[in-house]
């Protein structure tokens, strides 16, 4: 197998590129490869994780994206590179009984993109990997969806049967965007558990939701204004959040923090940070002390001319001598910076002739379905605007579209996107990314 320009990874940044590339060059001169077959925006995943989206409703098929954005799509993992040969590896595709629907194969390529995104960093805390969850896919979010519908049952079928006191303890480790966004969609997911036959169950007493964070606010990152309304928000829905406070080790029922102190846990989730994958180290690519790989302002990997790397896994330096953040909005920008890029080499012009600028236009957190707290960068003197309620929501609506119309091509695919939101939701929601 072979095509001029190969992406490997299907995620908000990588996804973008291909079908833009696709639309403008036509059949035959890209690819893409990913390891799953439909495609999810990941600010959504922790709706899925509560139960409030439908992930075989909202997912795209990369088979029907490849094909109305001509591109080729090749499922399989990405296994190994081989830079001298200008080639990589996709390994095989089997059933869960061991036998082969796809073999391993071998794609070559003249200029290869890494899109590959991130994956979670437990920072040495001794049973998070085997004891937690991480939302890192749509397999993460429908693993913790299930678990929890299980302790759901069993502890409403012990309290209708014997009268005890049961209830399930959720713990979250981080109270960043991720974790922040999951207590209260969780919260306003609890609302309908008798719907589910748990009738016995009263949300507020009997799913305990608690937030650890080690620094010593919540949304750390984001303006103090936009931590403390949150954190208010939080409060309301009966939300523990446990500020300065760091775990120092997680069993299979329990979160131990270092002030002492044990918490009970049927569940915990870990949105504490995250870090490049492992395997980039052995790839023979250059990588900076995180794992990320070493990539100039132009995207490219240093030494590799033909490879270039985007999104979470790649290290960028900003104008400002600073690593540019992990966050949706700049894989979408990069996707463009290297479209541009890679036509400009298509048709043999001379590069752009400037390096890849991140702008930071802000961050919206998602409180479920009724409100949402954020802060927009001002054009003037760099001002941050604080934002929430109605306005808040409808500007998350338009970006999960302006996501749906990058990859669709089409302003028909917008409108069609934005009656399926109104239809399935009484009131638009927002999150951070």
């Amino acid at each position: 197998m072979q095509s001029k320009y190969v992406i490997v990874g299907g995620g908000a940044g990588g996804l973008e590129l291909a079908c833009k590339l696709g639309r403008k060059l036509g059949p035959g001169k890209v690819m893409l490869v990913d390891s799953r077959l439909y495609h999810i925006w990941k600010p959504s995943l922790h709706e899925v994780a509560a139960g409030s989206l439908d992930i075989h409703a909202e997912g795209l098929s990369y088979q029907m994206l490849a094909h109305d954005n001509h591109f080729t799509y090749v499922y399989g993992a990405f296994e190994a590179l081989d830079a001298p040969a200008r080639t990589i590896s996709v390994g095989p595709i089997e059933t869960p009984a061991g036998e082969t629907v796809l073999p391993a194969r071998t794609i070559a390529y003249e200029s290869l993109v890494l899109a590959v995104g991130s994956t979670s960093n437990y920072f040495g805390v001794p049973g998070a990997a085997e004891n937690t969850i991480s939302l890192n896919g749509t397999e993460d979010a429908e693993r913790f969806r299930l678990t929890l519908l299980k302790l759901l049952a069993k502890a409403a079928n012990k309290r209708a049967g014997q009268g005890a006191e049961q209830g399930v303890d959720i713990v979250i480790i981080g109270g960043g965007a991720t974790g922040v966004e999951l207590a209260a969609e969780l919260r306003e997911a609890s609302g309908v558990y008798a719907a589910y036959g748990f009738g016995d169950l009263k949300p507020l007493r009997d799913v305990r939701i608690s937030i650890i964070e080690g620094a010593p606010r919540i949304l750390a990152p984001l303006p103090e204004r936009v931590s403390i309304a949150a954190a208010g928000l939080l409060a309301e829905r009966g939300v523990r959040v446990l500020t300065d406070t760091r775990v120092t080790e997680i069993g299979p029922d329990h979160v131990a923090v270092l002030k002492g102190d044990v918490y009970p846990a049927d569940i915990v989730v870990w949105a504490a940070g995250i870090k490049a994958p492992d395997f980039l180290k052995n790839l023979g690519l250059p990588t900076v002390k995180g794992g990320h790989l070493d990539v100039t302002g132009e995207l490219v990997v240093k030494g590799f001319p033909d490879i270039y790397a985007l999104g979470d896994c790649a290290q960028c330096i900003g104008a400002d001598g600073k690593p540019v953040p992990p966050r949706a909005q700049a894989a979408h920008q990069q996707a463009d910076y290297l479209l541009e890029t890679l036509l400009r080499r298509e048709r043999g012009k001379s590069p752009q002739g400037k390096p890849y600028e991140y702008r930071d236009y802000g961050s919206l957190v998602s409180f479920g379905q009724r409100e949402s707290v954020g802060s927009l960068m001002g054009s003037l003197q760099g001002k941050n605007w604080f934002v929430e309620g109605f306005f808040a929501r409808m500007m998350y609506t338009s970006l999960h579209l302006m996501h749906h119309q990058a990859i669709m091509g089409t302003l028909r695919t917008g409108v069609l996107a934005l009656a399926r939101f109104l239809i399935k939701r009484s009131t638009p929601m927002v999150k951070l990314h």
